[in-house]
């Protein structure tokens, strides 16, 4: 997150608050780094499959964070022995929180609109902004296992909050550590604070260092937001400002530490993609490189890169860089909301121009008024503290109001999708293809569930469901408690999980007994992963226990089910395609010869985007998607089950798309609640089809 620190180390505009009297040095290519550094970021969640490392934009903005932030600190520590806490961080509230608050106020407005956010997921969204305004959004998002690389789940307008919460909770602890350290190299070390506060803040790094990779192998989801995990980014700034020979002055020294660094940044932003284990160990490549860019400050030359990075355009975006940062990521989640907006490169370019115009406007008249506003900075520290939590008060309150004034809408949808299970219109979804007897039946432009409320649309056993690191083989039983019951199994990952609602329906009606495996990204196959570091190994491990669990199950059917564009590891394949089929073939193999059979299905449609946002605001008939685009041709699960005695293949290709394109509503039915995976009213419009293979597969055993 770009900390809002510019005028730290600026001469341009000597602070009047009276915790900093006196004027620093302004270093233009540190202001330049922070441009490349937005930049990273707003280019890699405009276009994720162009710039895919671009989130180390990031790290790079913790790294100045812990220069500026230190230096400030040492120099109030070396002068008075002290640091004014009080006033240092009214200072960065006053800095910090009116464009912040005003983007927050912002997203609790929008989140009142049920044209720009659906109703489902408006809980979310009030929850984030809430965690958003007292800082806690990145623990907010550990605690709830969001995979920010892998773009999973619903993202909410304030997601991107997490860093500005890490960060505000440096601006806590960072002085606190650098008092404690004074006091001690006062106390016990002759009086040397700053060696003191050097080894301390050394030591804390190191040890967030080795945290942050062990945390990142073990369990990566969480480790991305968690506030040790980070510290020693900022912990490598404060070195550079703390150590003077870090700041390399030599031409020739300074001319090749300063463009390796920012080969380094490059090199991280272009290569560095979703499968990365990050933080972690690779985490050190951009934060180093954002180093040695800051450490290199000879400026003899215009092709230095101090030089290169003081140009107009890097200051100017430099500038903005702390609304810039806000206010995209909004921009990007409300878009395909705006009735008539389209996805098209020329909309995203218009986009992306708004944000820099919005980012202007607020640094114009919200961030520089905000910081000199006489009213706080002639008064005591906790008049600015007080007004700070009034203010973040008046958005949790406006957040809470968008819930309240959309709570009897969202209960209504509830209800409705509970009568639309239960009772759903006849020849409904994907009878309409089916199903001979429903001939012409037109649902005209009916869509239920309605697109606001799809996202809702989902199996409730969550506790069957395990993902990430996660490799316990927790199974679930429902149905018949008949032990001579007919014993179906579903199993795989979340495309199984999709049907685990209609397949209890069929095994309550039928008499089975359903039990099941589930562990998102992981489908059962021998085949590894190609994904590396912990979350491969887990999957591997699962499958593993899974296995021996389905061996002394004594199972009579097995239903598998899984997404099309999982990556597997090609080693001694000729292609991953190659590995994933022989891996299905491997797994099913075990249950084949103990004569049980298996029934799979080829995998639905996968989207850019969640086709709700589209249904939301345009005629159903306009939100399709090229069968190319959206349609994997070569499934593995496909190849797999070809010619195999005992394995039934179901194929519902042409349920979702005709020759040319693949619809989103297919006889009123609502068919996603997300990019990739169906709605529990559309997949129960299938129920009839699975319930035919798994009662012939019974019955042929």
């Amino acid at each position: 997150m770009p900390s809002a620190d510019h005028e730290l180390g600026s001469a341009r505009a000597v602070s009047t608050s009276p915790e900093h009297q006196t004027a620093t040095t302004f270093l233009p290519h540190v202001q330049g780094l922070r441009a490349i550094a937005v930049l990273c970021v707003v280019l890699y969640h405009f276009w994720p499959g162009r710039l895919t490392g671009g989130y180390v934009g990031v790290d790079i903005f913790f790294v100045i964070s812990g220069f500026l932030i230190t230096a400030h600190l040492m120099r109030e520590l070396t002068a008075t022995g002290t640091v004014r806490l009080g006033q240092f961080w009214a200072r960065r509230a006053r800095r910090l929180l009116p464009a912040s608050l005003l983007v927050l106020l912002f997203s609790a407005l929008v989140a009142m609109s049920p044209y720009l956010t659906p109703t489902s997921a408006l809980p979310n969204e009030v929850r984030e902004i809430l965690a958003s305004t007292f800082y806690v959004e990145n623990w907010y998002l550990a605690i709830n296992s969001a995979d920010y690389l892998n773009h999973s789940g619903d993202p909410t307008t304030v997601q991107h909050y997490w860093s500005l919460s890490l960060e505000e909770q440096f601006y806590v602890m960072w002085p606190l550590l650098m008092l404690l350290a004074a006091w001690i190299g006062v106390k016990w070390f002759s009086g040397a604070r700053r060696k003191a506060v050097i080894v301390t803040l050394a030591v804390i790094s190191l040890a967030s260092f080795v945290f942050c990779v062990v945390f990142t192998l073990t369990d990566p989801a969480p480790a991305y937001f968690v506030t040790f995990g980070r510290m020693w980014q900022f912990g490598v700034g404060a070195m550079i400002a703390l150590v003077p020979w870090l700041r390399v002055k030599h031409p020739l020294a300074s001319f090749v530490l300063g463009w390796a660094g920012l080969v380094a940044i490059l090199y991280a932003a272009v290569q560095f993609d979703g499968q990365t284990p990050f933080p972690g160990y690779m985490a050190a490549i951009p934060t180093l490189g954002a180093a040695a860019v800051i450490a290199a400050s000879n400026t003899e030359r215009w092709w230095y890169p101090t030089r290169v990075l003081a140009i107009r355009p890097a200051q100017f975006i430099g500038d903005i860089s702390y609304s810039l940062y806000l206010w995209h990521w909004p921009l990007i989640i409300i878009a395909p909301s705006v009735p008539f907006w389209g996805l098209t490169i020329y909309h995203r370019l218009a986009l992306l121009v708004l944000c820099f115009v919005l980012a202007w406007l607020t640094k114009r008249f919200v961030e520089d008024p905000a910081r000199r506003w006489k009213v706080l900075t002639s008064r005591p520290p906790r008049v600015t503290l007080f007004s700070s939590l009034g203010a973040m008060l008046l958005v949790a309150v406006v957040a809470v109001a968008a819930w309240g004034v959309n709570a009897p809408a969202y209960a209504a949808g509830v209800r409705g999708l509970e009568e639309l299970r239960d009772d759903p219109p006849t020849c409904f979804g994907a009878a309409v293809v089916l199903d001979e007897a429903c001939g012409d039946v037109d649902f005209g432009d009916a869509v239920l569930p309605a697109p606001g409320f799809a996202g809702v649309d989902r199996p409730a056993d969550e506790q069957c469901f395990v993902q990430l690191t996660d490799s316990r083989p927790v199974s679930c039983t429902f149905g018949s408690d008949d032990p001579e019951a007919p014993r179906v199994a579903l199993v795989g990952d979340s495309h199984a999980y999709q049907l685990l609602s209609t397949f209890q329906q069929l095994a309550e009606a039928n008499g089975w007994q359903l039990v099941t495996w589930f562990k998102g990204a992981c489908p059962w196959n021998t085949t590894p992963l190609s994904t590396p570091g912990a979350f491969g190994e887990a999957c591997t491990q699962w499958r593993d226990e899974v296995r021996a669990a389905i061996t002394d199950a004594d199972l009579d059917a097995v239903f598998t089910a899984a997404i099309a564009t999982t990556p597997y590891s090609a080693q001694g394949f000729d292609s991953s395609y190659d590995a994933a089929v022989s891996g299905y073939q491997e797994a099913w193999s075990e249950v084949l010869d103990e004569g049980t059979p298996v029934i799979t299905v080829v995998d639905n449609p996968v989207w850019e985007t969640d086709p709700n946002k589209c249904l939301r605001t345009r005629d159903a008939a306009t939100c399709v998607g090229a069968r190319d685009d959206v349609l994997v041709q070569d499934d593995p699960l496909r190849g797999a089950a070809g010619g195999i005695e005992g394995v039934t293949l179901l194929d519902f290709t042409d349920v979702f798309c005709g020759p040319e394109v693949c619809s989103t509503v297919v006889g009123g039915a609502n068919i996603y609640r997300d990019q990739d995976h169906l709605t529990v009213t559309f997949a129960n419009s299938l129920a009839p089809w699975y319930e035919q293979a798994v009662a012939d597969a019974l019955a042929a055993r």
